[in-house]
Parts: C-alpha cells; sequence; structure tokens
C-alpha cells in the first residue's frame, strides 16, 4: 500500500540557469537541423562558462547549417534569455564551435537498409508517467515549480518585473493528505537581480504576488514558509557565475523525481534518438492511458537495444489504481502504437524543429502547439486504448 501522508518537494530552473542556456543552444541546433533535412541526425553537447559558448557533438545533415550559421544561434538564444551582462554577453561572447560527422559505425545499426527497419540509435531505458495531480496530469510540485519561474520570466520579460535578471531556481514542498496535495509548506525562490542594493525582503516583494497567482489559494497559509534568496544578494548570475553543460536537469526535465528516469538527457538529440524520443511516447502513452480512465497513476517503462527496431520490454505499474489489470494495459500499448523509431516518430511528428522551445520549464505538462510542438502531451488515443484491453 502507497504511502497517504506525506510531504514531497520538487524543483525547478530558469530559461537563464546555466544548465538551461546550454539545453536551448543545443536543441536551437537540432531545429536548424531539422528544418533543413527532417532526417537530420543530430547530438549535440554545449558547455558555456563566462562570456564562452562551446558546442561540440556529431551530425548528419545539409552543409547549408554552417559553424557561422550555429554560432548566430547561440547568440540569438542568449539574447532572448537576456544576458546582457560583463561576464556573460550576446554579443561578445567568444563562440566556438566543434560539430563532425556521425560515426559510420553508429549509422549502420540505425539506418534503414534493405529488409531492415531503422533501429533505436541506443540502448536504453526510458519512462513515462501520468498522474490525476493537476489538469496537466503532471505532478503537482514539479508542475507549480516550473509555474513559478514561467511567470516570473514573462513578468521580466514584459518590464513588469524588469529588475529581475534571467538565472533562477525555485522549489515548492506540498503537503499530501489521502495521497491528494492539500497545502504548500515551503516556497523557496533563489532568483538573479539587477539592483545590488536589493535586501532579500526586497525580492520577496517583488515575486511573492506573481507566486501566489500560480499557486492555488487555499494552498498558501500562514504557515506556509518562504525563503528567497535565503543567501542573500544573488547579483552575478547565468554561465558567468555557474558553469554550465547540456543534460544535467534530467528529473526537472521529466517529473521533478515523482517518477523514475532513465538517465538519458533529451536535448541537443535529434528524435531518431530513444533517449528523447521514446520517453516523449512513454509520456504520452501515460497520459492517455490516466485520460482513458483506466488508472488515477500510470509509470510505463520502455527498453531499447540499439539497431533493434521494437523495443525489448513494455512495462505498466498502476500504482493499484488501474481499473484493469496491468498486463491488460501492456497488451493494448502494444496493439495501439508503433513502439519502433520510425512508428514513434511518425505518430508523434516529430521530425520537426519543434525543440528548442522544450528546454526550459519541462518537457512534459505542456499545451500541444499547432505547428506539432508538445504533440506527446495530446490525448487522442485514450479511446483506442480504452477499447484494447
Amino acid at each position: 500500500m502507497a504511502r497517504q501522508n506525506y510531504l514531497f518537494s520538487s524543483e525547478s530552473v530558469a530559461e537563464g540557469h546555466p544548465d538551461k542556456v546550454c539545453d536551448r543552444i543545443s536543441d536551437a541546433v537540432v531545429d536548424a537541423y531539422l528544418a533543413a533535412m527532417p532526417e537530420a541526425r543530430v547530438a549535440c553537447e554545449t558547455l558555456a562558462t563566462t562570456n564562452r559558448v562551446v558546442i561540440a557533438g556529431e551530425t548528419r545533415g545539409p552543409d547549408s547549417v554552417t559553424p557561422e550559421v550555429i554560432e548566430q544561434l547561440a547568440r540569438d538564444a542568449v539574447k532572448d534569455i537576456g544576458y546582457e551582462q560583463d561576464g556573460f554577453h550576446w554579443k561578445n561572447m567568444d563562440v566556438a564551435v566543434h560539430l563532425h560527422s556521425q560515426s559510420a559505425h553508429i549509422a549502420q545499426g540505425v539506418d534503414a537498409a534493405g529488409n531492415k527497419d531503422e533501429g533505436a540509435g541506443d540502448q536504453g531505458i526510458m519512462f513515462g508517467y501520468a498522474c490525476r495531480e493537476t489538469p496537466a496530469l503532471m505532478p503537482a510540485p514539479i508542475h507549480y515549480s516550473h509555474a513559478i519561474l514561467a511567470k516570473l520570466a514573462a513578468a521580466r520579460k514584459s518590464g513588469a518585473a524588469s529588475v529581475l535578471g534571467p538565472d533562477a531556481k525555485s522549489q515548492v514542498t506540498l503537503r499530501y493528505e489521502d495521497g491528494v496535495p492539500v497545502e504548500c509548506t515551503s516556497i523557496v525562490l533563489s532568483t538573479q537581480h539587477l539592483d545590488d542594493t536589493m535586501t532579500s525582503d526586497d525580492v520577496r516583494g517583488v515575486v511573492e504576488p506573481y507566486i501566489r497567482e500560480v499557486l492555488p489559494t487555499e494552498w498558501v497559509n500562514g504557515d506556509t514558509v518562504w525563503y528567497v534568496n535565503p543567501t542573500g544578494k544573488f547579483v552575478i548570475g547565468g554561465p558567468d557565475g555557474d558553469a554550465g553543460l547540456t543534460g544535467r536537469k534530467i528529473i526537472v526535465d521529466t517529473y521533478g523525481g515523482a517518477a523514475p528516469h532513465g538517465g538519458g538527457a533529451f536535448s541537443g538529440k535529434d528524435p531518431t534518438k530513444v533517449d528523447r524520443s521514446a520517453a516523449y511516447a512513454a509520456r504520452y502513452l501515460a497520459k492517455n492511458v490516466v485520460a482513458a480512465g483506466l488508472a488515477d497513476r500510470c509509470t510505463i517503462q520502455l527498453a531499447y537495444a540499439i539497431g533493434v527496431p521494437q523495443p525489448l520490454s513494455i512495462y505498466v505499474d498502476t500504482f493499484g489504481t488501474g481499473k484493469v489489470a496491468d498486463e491488460a494495459i501492456e497488451s493494448a500499448i502494444s496493439k495501439t502504437m508503433d513502439l519502433s523509431p520510425r512508428g514513434i516518430r511518425q505518430q508523434l511528428g516529430l521530425n520537426k524543429p519543434i525543440y528548442e522551445r522544450t528546454a526550459a520549464y519541462g518537457h512534459f505538462g505542456r499545451e500541444p502547439d499547432a505547428d506539432g510542438g508538445f504533440s506527446w502531451e495530446k490525448v487522442d488515443i485514450a479511446d483506442e486504448l480504452a477499447s484494447a484491453v
């Protein structure tokens, strides 16, 4: 029997966090290649430090995506995030591009040839999760941690909270009763600010109204403990204060620790890489299972071997909330969706330049976009799954 009364915390980081700067640049490179050639292959890593960005990895795509194009993508991303400080400025930073051709030995296992279908781009396990804690069918702590930072970023960019800088982190702790979140016991917000005379109380005065707009009113009360810039000043932010790397915020990107993670990062990878596409498929399936009323909570694991098209295993756990046996849901999944890399990409329309927007505020729990972005958040196979059990 799962615990019903407990505290649980999740954190998020803003688009100006050093690691998220790197995720954004890497995904901008992915988008550039897919826009030029939908079947391009990209594995792009980015490092950022004081006024320096280094982009490296392997690609297979058109010559039109030149180092000069990639350098400009990096500058555009950093400019949009909002960095114009002495130690990290979109115009003055040094950008080094070290991308080279994809390994032929990897390509031979992944590419379709003759009667051989396209195989998975790597071995690995991927997880998807959904629950009824929020309308987005996401765990509440990570959902609200993201929402706080997205709200503050919008206020910063609109000029309403122009004193705030791009770098920030949030953390929300919720109290659960009978398995349902009922109260916010603590809120942690550390945000860069541009006025070095501001105290922690001054910063709280700026951010608290926005945080209260995001959280359910009844969750925040006199017992809620606030920690806003608890260490004091936070003026030096972004890669000038701390180096960033692609792929270091995988729990922030997914479920905030409320569900397992297979270990592979998403950003910088084209959708032939099952680290990305199969994790999206697992979320898509879990969300549709819950939307179909087959369970109130659902974790799905998929496992792959490099060069092999179909998953080695499909595992479902509904934590005792299932209306049918977990094995029946596993069988329904197999009947409903082709989980080969090609099948996933075709069903979810993943060979499109839709990834830069995923780099901050979570890959899951977002609204599907008209151009195909966040297609894995649709619940368009719920009826089919329900019919297949």
